[in-house]
């Protein structure tokens, strides 16, 4: 069964983060099963949608590491001109939700296992499949606990993200938060009286505005990078109830997404300490004035070394001469940081047609995909390393 086939499958089956994927993971596992491959489902905590993880050839020794997201983001509010949930061929394109993000990859890699029945592999194969990617990461921390307490981790992983195929080495880590602030209500006639929460979360807005500043101009820099330096962005502000009422809490959801070489708990800190003199100065008017800062997610950026032994593999197998660092997250952070596997970033597609309506990935960059895990196939039969 081809990459294009199962690829059709997969996009068929509308796995938005909000819920489930277990058809989706019930699909590939009796794809792999009739191939006489076994796989490891590990659920959620509410038994809603599942991991999967699968070894193919030797159990006794550490192989590499195929990982991919079966999450997508929603349509909700684009302007589709194709069936979102039924893949399209046109043109050279194959459309559909998560055909570049990424689905596509999931397909060739699942194609890449079923071949491995006409083969002998020395060194073995292993796919990763997560849920809940696209909301911060979240399901695959499971799959790595389960991961950490094998005999055997993984030498390398390969996690699949829209590169072009491009071997990229790196992205940014992200701490995501959530500030509380907290003010008086009351009547808006006597509005001075009152403390206006909206008028604390501008202010804090404002600070991180600053630091942002401070960061662009004097913060870490990473040239492999669109935007070399550490950001931070305001995503929604939630706040009021009617325009006659001076609201008591207004609610800042922010990201901090970091260079290496900057720590984003060390900006939180900073951060805090100017939500802690915003609310001092408007205590005058409420002592019970208060921003408070709550962490909802944050993973590890990655930064594996363009010299590496990995890195070398990965170009061997699609004859890259460079590297790359990707603007988005992924779980290779977290694999690095927790299993001690580096990992790489490559697979077909562009992530500028990510999260975007009539989103797709073309024919030939699935066809380069295949061509990459049919040489690590190659590679595995013969025992590397």
């Amino acid at each position: 069964m081809g990459s294009i086939s199962i690829l059709e499958r997969l996009i068929a089956f509308p796995t938005v983060s909000r819920d489930s994927n277990l058809d989706l993971i019930g699909y590939v596992a009796e794809l792999l099963k009739a191939s006489g491959i076994a796989s490891q489902l590990i659920h959620s905590a509410d038994g809603h949608k599942a991991n999967l993880f699968a070894t193919i050839g030797p159990a006794d020794k550490p192989g590499i590491m195929l990982s991919g997201h079966t999450d997508v983001v929603p349509v909700d509010g684009q302007n589709w001109t194709l069936p979102p949930f039924a893949m399209t061929e046109r043109d050279g394109k194959l459309y559909g939700r998560g055909a570049a993000d990424m689905k596509g990859f999931v397909a060739s890699a699942l194609a890449a296992c079923l071949n491995t029945s006409k083969m002998a592999l020395r060194t073995p194969l292993h796919l990763a499949l997560s849920y809940d990617e696209e909301v911060g990461c979240l399901g695959v921390r499971d799959l790595i606990e389960m991961l950490s307490a094998a005999p055997q981790r993984p030498l390398l992983c390969i996690v699949g993200e829209p590169t072009n195929m491009q071997v990229a080495t790196g992205h940014k880590g992200k701490l995501a938060a959530r500030a509380l602030c907290k003010g008086r209500e009351g009547h808006s006639a006597l509005a001075p009286l009152a403390l206006n929460a909206i008028h604390l979360g501008c202010d804090f807005v404002r600070a991180l505005r600053d630091e942002q500043d401070r960061l662009a101009r004097d913060g870490a820099r990473d040239g492999d990078y669109d935007i070399p330096y550490t950001t931070v962005h305001v995503g929604k502000i939630n706040a009021g109830i009617a325009l006659n009422i001076v609201p008591n809490l207004c609610v800042v959801d922010f990201e901090i997404r970091n260079v290496a070489a900057d720590d984003a708990n060390a900006i939180l800190d900073r951060l805090r300490d100017a939500a802690a003199r915003i609310a001092a100065d408007a205590a005058s008017i409420a002592p019970e004035a208060a921003i408070d800062i709550e962490i909802t997610n944050i993973y590890p950026g990655l930064d594996t070394p363009a010299a590496s032994e990995a890195v070398a593999f990965v170009k061997s197998l699609t004859g890259a001469n460079d590297t790359m660092k990707v603007a988005f997250g992924t779980e290779g952070g977290l694999f690095s940081r927790d299993l001690g596997t580096p990992a790489v970033v490559c697979g077909p597609g562009s992530m500028a047609q990510g999260h975007k309506p009539d989103e797709f990935v073309s024919v030939e960059q699935l066809r380069r995909c295949d061509e990459m895990l049919e040489r690590l196939l190659s590679r595995l039969a013969d025992g590397w390393p």
